[in-house]
């Protein structure tokens, strides 16, 4: 939902951080791989509740995230580059939650339940991709993507405000949890619908 305005924002700055980044020779999936080391030293240090690193490890994790986009298009965008951006983003929004349980374990269930809410949006967002990619529907609103970008309630930008979230208030993690969750379904059902009224026809 707040992706767009991000982006916005943030774009013309990453854009100039890319370009310097270029004449160093540094590459998109060189940016996207450092972001995954990132994403799993702050694994280990949200299992071993050391919040406040994670909070550092996180925000490092999605620099290299915001990054990695700009470099590609000033470079040689690549599909593999694509590819990984997308699965090392999933594994990041995963994996905090799941090490955050590992850490916590009496909040496994609300844990899981989180996941299990992912998993609805990220297949209702890959999904609509992959049929939008065969019909040869595209935008770029949101900065040139290596798929159809579908938007929703909990988009990139609310999922990592969740997860520091969960950072500085671990003690309420279930109620943010079930919160986010219940949202994460209202994005799924969104966009279902809006495949319904995309895709009868095609």
């Amino acid at each position: 939902m707040l992706d767009s305005t991000i982006r916005n924002l943030i774009d013309p700055f990453l854009n100039k951080v890319a370009a310097k980044l270029v004449k160093f020779g540094v590459t998109a999936n060189a940016l996207t791989a450092t972001g995954l080391v990132f994403s799993i030293f702050a694994f280990f240090a949200v299992a071993h509740q050391q919040y406040v690193l994670t909070i550092l490890l996180i925000i490092l994790s999605r620099i290299m995230d915001g990054l990695d986009g700009p470099l590609a298009r000033q470079t040689k965008a690549t599909d593999f580059g694509g590819y990984i951006d997308i699965v090392f983003d999933f594994i990041f929004y995963s994996g905090i939650v799941f090490f955050f349980a590992v850490g916590h374990p009496s909040f496994a269930l609300p844990a899981a339940f989180l996941i299990f809410s992912f998993m609805a949006t990220g297949s209702s967002f890959l999904a609509y991709a992959i049929v939008a990619a065969k019909h040869g529907m595209n935008h770029e609103k949101q900065g040139k993507k290596s798929f159809f970008y579908l938007q929703g309630i909990t988009e990139g930008t609310e999922t990592i405000f969740v997860l520091v979230l969960i950072c500085i208030f671990p003690s309420y993690f279930d109620w943010i949890a079930y919160v986010f969750a219940a949202l994460c379904w209202l994005t799924t059902i969104g966009r279902v619908r809006q495949a319904a009224l995309d895709f009868k026809d095609v």
